[in-house]
């Protein structure tokens, strides 16, 4: 394995408990603290710069040399001795010669004596002698003879060797997330890679009998596989690679087998369906004597039935984290964006694991189950009239059926999760309610 390689699997530490079944229904914040307890950031490689885009730095950027790397101009006109030109002004018109055109990238140094100036380009450097740049909007713009109705002021349009960083310099901090710009600050540092954590390769497999390619011809009892589709698309969205595998049977051994050939090619692996306490439930069937995954239900809906472990480690290397979510589709999406998305956060080293919040009023209400945290999918709309700057949130389910875990087509116009607390059971119109944004 090179440095700019990363090999899955040695990602996580071990935790003794990883496989501890729940005894009683855990809250989602127990839960959340299982899952993030379990997971740290993937091992530091190095990746070239047109790589790195929206990956964390695992250590600081310092600049090679100067930035910028020598005095130089910041704008077309002509490199000039200030003294020269004082007094100059549109009645008091000065010309001089000539005597260099310097364009940006030239290695040309003419060193200006008295009386003489060069033509000078945006980010050329500045010649010997010159202590000023004139634009050339304040010239008739000659080639061999130039005359000047402006005098520069001291240092006017020269940037300097060091103006934004001097060699040694830290331009960017361990922790920081590559965005466009710091990528570009990166590169003008003088480093062509980085040292950053990689992003996590994500497996993703639906299962189920029932289940078809959409496009496929169905018969009675079978389904367009919907959740492959929405858990790879939302895994890109978090910043993983997906591994869309699709839908398998409700067959052990096609599972048991798949599992094991992806167990040193991925991370972290995420099912749906089979988890819950019916009688073809294979994921439970094959994780559960694994001893390494635990399941139980979790005080939400949608989402109560939750697996998670890992896959048996290899020798002295662990195996990839596994997420087992129940198989209805809304119920899939909730468990990802309360539990996955942020597990897939931490191992990409994100300073932030947990999605923007906002405190909205709701505009149509709706029941919610007792003794449970319900996610209520649910569009997230402004209000700005009448409050001058201040943005007023509202919310209204997505759904006319509300939250059940079938409603994939609702789940499609939601913006947001409308998180209502375990002791809630009816939300009413001008309630006041936090909101998990999505999009």
């Amino acid at each position: 394995m090179t440095d700019t390689e990363h090999t899955p699997g040695h990602t996580h530490t071990e935790r003794a408990d990883a496989c501890a079944p729940a005894a009683s229904a855990r809250t989602v914040a127990e839960q959340l603290a299982f899952v993030l307890g379990s997971v740290a950031p993937l091992p530091p490689v190095h990746v070239e710069l047109d790589a790195a885009r929206g990956l964390v730095l695992a250590e600081d950027v310092l600049t090679v040399t100067d930035t910028p790397p020598f005095d130089n101009s910041a704008m077309d006109g002509y490199a000039v001795i200030r003294a020269d030109l004082l007094g100059a002004s549109v009645s008091n018109p000065i010309t001089l010669p000539v005597v260099a055109d310097l364009a940006a990238g030239t290695a040309e140094n003419p060193t200006l004596v008295p009386g003489q100036v060069a033509r000078i380009m945006t980010g050329a450097p500045i010649p010997d002698g010159a202590d000023a740049v004139v634009p050339i909007e304040d010239t008739d713009q000659g080639t061999e003879l130039v005359t000047i109705t402006q005098a520069p002021d001291a240092a006017a349009h020269v940037r300097r060797a060091g103006e934004d960083a001097r060699a040694g310099d830290r331009v960017l901090a361990a922790g920081s997330v590559l965005w466009p710009a710091r990528v570009a600050a990166a590169a003008s540092a003088g480093t062509s890679t980085v040292l950053v954590h990689p992003a996590p390769r994500v497996a993703v497999i639906s299962t189920g009998s029932e289940l078809v390619t959409p496009g496929s011809p169905t018969r009675r009892g079978q389904i367009p596989d919907s959740n492959s589709f929405l858990l790879a698309a939302a895994v890109a969205e978090a910043g993983g690679i997906p591994v869309r595998i699709g839908a398998v049977p409700d067959d052990d051994d096609v599972l048991r087998t798949l599992l094991a050939e992806l167990a040193g090619t991925v991370d972290v692996i995420v099912l749906s369906g089979g988890v819950s306490v019916g009688a073809y439930d294979v994921v439970k069937a094959v994780l559960k004597p694994l001893g390494t995954v635990g399941f139980g239900p979790v005080k939400m809906q949608p989402g109560k039935p939750q697996g998670f472990g890992r896959w048996p480690a290899t020798g002295d290397v662990p195996g990839p984290l596994i997420f087992a979510l129940p198989g209805n589709p809304v119920s899939a999406y909730v468990s990802f964006e309360v539990f996955v998305r942020p597990a897939v956060q931490a191992l990409l080293g994100q300073p932030n694991l947990h999605r923007e919040t906002i405190t909205a009023t709701v505009a149509d209400g709706w029941k919610s189950p007792p003794g449970r945290a319900q996610y209520m999918p649910v569009i997230v709309t402004t209000d700005t009239e009448g409050t001058g700057d201040r943005t007023l949130w509202k919310v209204r389910p997505a759904s006319r059926g509300g939250s059940g875990s079938h409603l994939v087509a609702g789940l499609a116009q939601a913006n947001g999760l409308a998180i209502v607390p375990e002791d809630t059971s009816h939300i009413r119109g001008g309630d006041r309610i936090t909101v998990m944004l999505t999009s």
